[in-house]
């Protein structure tokens, strides 16, 4: 699926399906809305609306079903029927799941995905996990023809008009850049190394008008990054920490994205083992959602200031490599005491916290990160945890996780209970937990916090993402739509507006956006 191109298009037109294989795809309830007059050319001569009534009269989604149509050129598939308050309204996971199982193969495909307007924008971004880019297979350097699938949506419920351009541009943005994100993440380290992770920046920066900052290998030594210069100057590659801004007129509040960037994760010298090391070159995970939820936000237009800040960096072994013991001077000033290398990316996330507070201002901080494997435990495979030190920020960020089907649940933020887990005799703290039953995955949160301090005005937002960032061996592309809902309300555009839990509504009356306008839009 890695020459696949994905088209949104208000209308899919007419095809046979044995010259275009198609899937129907929705709820049940929604599927029986869809009047055959709708999908007639699509399906004949091959199939009739007596088989397309008694195929929906056979579906039982449990949780979810499907029935061929047509031999294997078209088939419908249902959706479950109800989700749980901790799940995404549009099913997202079973969606992704049913594309990969039942879209028919060929070069030209069409999908009609059958749902309400609410629920577009997690429909297309769980579309997009469904085909990944990266491939080394051999046999798919060998096929040089282009596959297309095209999707077409069918609205039902309240505001079921037509899609329109401005939508469908969004989904287009958006799906690139959940799909950018996979790919970054399942390039492995022999060419998705910091110089190359810098490349896809400056490639970034290029399609945007934007010149990135970068301060790389030495240079972070002597300005004081010591988390990131210490966790990968043992590396070929050397470290950087790179900076791409949208600093537009009119901005009331700046806003700092900052993604921790472990282009591969040996643990150091506290080395990981046979079974846990392979996989770590998704630890770039954070950084790689960043770049690709970054430049759909800037497409879209964006009302704010937006720094996305890329902390890069191989955590290797060899004869520079930090060793336990060692103390380091971190960006924020403050010492850490290196208790275990395998616990690196608070590190360089840190210092980049500490630079978006220091340096360009930020009201708001987010940092985004494949940061313990603890989280999967904690809040499970499909639900990112967040940590923050406000709590309007914790229930949006769920909200923002449910409507855009990338989903969330908060971890525990007590400070003044946890952070003690990380007393030193010799430094400022230590880098690793005393006790790894006392919510770790909080601690490791409530570490970065500490560089920027308990007490610092702003908004803080953690999004640990380490299990989410892959389904099986294949990268999900997790926390683009994420961003890209929790911070709509500052968009230019309608549909990031709409499922956004905070800030601008767009439907709100003219008024109300203009007194909006001259206040903190996310705050």
């Amino acid at each position: 699926m890695a020459n696949v191109q994905l088209e949104f298009q208000a209308s899919a037109g007419e095809a046979d399906p044995q010259s275009r294989p198609l899937l129907v795809l929705g709820q049940l309830h929604n599927l029986h809305r869809l009047p055959w007059a709708q999908l007639r050319g699509k399906l004949q001569p091959r199939v009739t609306e007596e088989i397309w009534q008694s195929a929906l009269s056979t579906l039982n989604p449990n949780p979810t079903d499907s029935c061929p149509l047509y031999l294997n050129y078209a088939t419908v598939a249902a959706l479950p029927s109800r989700v749980s308050r901790h799940n995404s309204p549009s099913a997202a996971q079973f969606i992704t799941r049913l594309v990969r199982n039942c879209l028919p193969g060929g070069v030209n495909r069409c999908i009609v995905m059958v749902c309400e307007r609410s629920e577009v924008f997690a429909s297309a971004c769980a579309l997009a996990r469904a085909f990944p880019l990266f491939t080394h297979r051999s046999s798919a350097s060998r096929r040089t023809e282009k596959k297309t699938v095209t999707v077409e949506f069918f609205l039902v419920g309240q505001n079921n008009g037509p899609i329109e351009v401005a939508t469908l541009k969004c989904l287009a943005s958006a799906t690139e850049g959940v799909r950018l994100a996979a790919r970054i993440v399942d390039t492995p380290c022999n060419e998705m190394n910091t110089d190359n992770f810098l490349e896809e920046i400056k490639k970034v920066g290029k399609d945007l008008g934007i010149t990135p900052t970068i301060i790389r290998d030495e240079e972070l030594k002597e300005r004081g990054f010591g988390g990131i210069y210490g966790v990968g100057k043992a590396a070929l590659h050397p470290p950087a920490l790179a900076v791409l801004s949208h600093t537009p007129d009119g901005a009331t509040q700046t806003i700092a994205w900052v993604g921790k960037g472990i282009v591969y994760d040996t643990g150091g010298l506290s080395i990981k083992g046979k079974t846990t090391m392979p996989g770590m070159k998704r630890d770039c995970g954070g950084a790689a959602a960043i770049l690709g939820a970054f430049k759909a936000t800037v497409k879209q237009g964006f009302k704010d200031n937006l720094h996305a800040v890329f902390c890069l960096a191989e955590n290797a072994v060899g004869p520079r490599a930090t060793r336990p013991d060692d103390i380091h001077v971190l960006y924020s000033g403050k010492t850490v005491e290196i208790n275990n290398t395998d616990a690196e990316g608070r590190l360089i996330l840190a210092d980049g916290v500490a630079y978006a507070c220091k340096d360009l201002g930020a009201d708001i901080i987010l940092d985004m990160a494949t940061l313990t494997g603890a989280q999967g435990i904690a809040t499970g495979k499909y639900h990112a945890a967040v940590l923050t030190n406000n709590e309007e920020w914790e229930k949006a960020c769920v909200k923002a996780g449910r409507n855009c089907g990338d989903l969330v649940h908060p971890l525990v933020y007590c400070p003044e209970l946890h952070f003690s887990e990380f007393t030193s005799a010799v430094a400022d703290m230590k880098n690793s937990v005393a006790d790894r039953d006392n919510t770790p995955s909080s601690c490791a949160g409530l570490f970065i916090a500490s560089h920027i301090g308990f007490d610092w005005p702003g908004v803080w937002v953690h999004v640990d993402i380490a299990a989410p960032v892959h389904a099986g061996e294949r990268a999900t592309g997790y926390g683009v739509a994420l961003l890209l809902s929790l911070f709509g309300g500052a968009s230019e555009d309608p549909l990031l507006n709409m499922v956004s839990p905070l800030g601008c509504n767009g439907d709100s009356p003219p008024e109300d956006m203009e007194r909006d306008s001259k206040r903190r839009r996310l705050i």
